[in-house]
């Protein structure tokens, strides 16, 4: 049976930096532990802090590795030191909870690995980036479903999406990135009002001038459409991690520990 994965390797922009160095790493291994506490009870998981400033991350469901990272880059703590995460999806023969993840070599890994690689070499590093059709190994029994005649096609579209994203990002202002950053954790602009000592108006004013409606949209259509192409794939499959649930667990737990994660 053909089991539905996603992948991350994240890396951490200017991590070289002597004085940092230990602190980033520690800040990981931190973020290990708040991933696999998100993902507890609701399906495996493989994590590993490696290399020093990488983590890499393997998780059932084609949309879960990029909800995670999504989280992942909207409360990360150091803006001179920033992610950035080559992603990659598809089927794997063998059960998640079989893995080695030191040691298994597999292209999925490879098109994570590559996707990095692409963001390392920009001049202006974008947080994400999809690898869909390098190192892909061509299989005849699935050639009928029209996602595997296109995946280079639908990688294109996926990152341009979040090419878009990432120009609306940057045009924030501090205040109008930070009431995204607590709406994609308290999903109420009231209570972001409340957190932050201001009106409900002058939080829907951010909101709006901040495009934060249309970065939440993309975001939103991005994993709804990684969710729909694994249902369509695995119609009996039943061992994912829901995008819903998984998202509420992760938001649960960051109302629970805002304090200490987001500084």
């Amino acid at each position: 049976m053909k089991n539905p994965i996603s992948i991350f390797i994240l890396d951490v922009s200017n991590s070289s930096n002597d004085e940092m160095g230990i602190e980033l790493s520690h800040y990981l291994d931190q973020l290990v532990i708040w991933i696999s506490e998100w993902t507890d009870g609701i399906g495996p998981i493989k994590i590993k802090h490696r290399a020093g400033d990488e983590i890499i991350f393997i998780g059932y469901g084609y949309s879960t590795a990029f909800i995670i990272a999504y989280y992942v880059n909207w409360i990360w703590k150091f803006k001179q030191h920033k992610p950035y995460f080559g992603l990659s999806f598809g089927d794997i023969e063998r059960e998640l909870e079989e893995i080695d993840i030191e040691k298994w070599i597999h292209p999925l890994i490879k098109q994570a690995r590559y996707a990095n690689d692409l963001i390392k070499q920009e001049s202006r590093r974008t947080p994400f980036k999809f690898e869909l059709d390098q190192f892909y190994i061509h299989d005849p029994l699935q050639e009928s479903f029209t996602f595997h005649h296109y995946r280079f096609e639908f990688e294109q579209l996926l990152n341009s999406l979040l090419t878009a994203q990432q120009w609306l990002i940057k045009e924030q202002t501090d205040i109008q990135e930070q009431v995204y950053r607590y709406y994609l954790i308290l999903q109420q602009k009231k209570t972001v009002a409340a957190l932050l000592g201001k009106t409900a108006s002058t939080i829907s004013s951010h909101f709006k001038k901040g495009k934060s409606e249309e970065i939440h949209q993309i975001f939103q259509e991005i994993h709804r459409t990684l969710y729909s192409l694994q249902k369509k794939m695995h119609q009996d499959d039943q061992e994912n991690l829901e995008s819903k649930e998984l998202m509420n667990s992760i938001q649960n737990y960051l109302k629970n520990h805002y304090g200490k994660i987001i500084s």
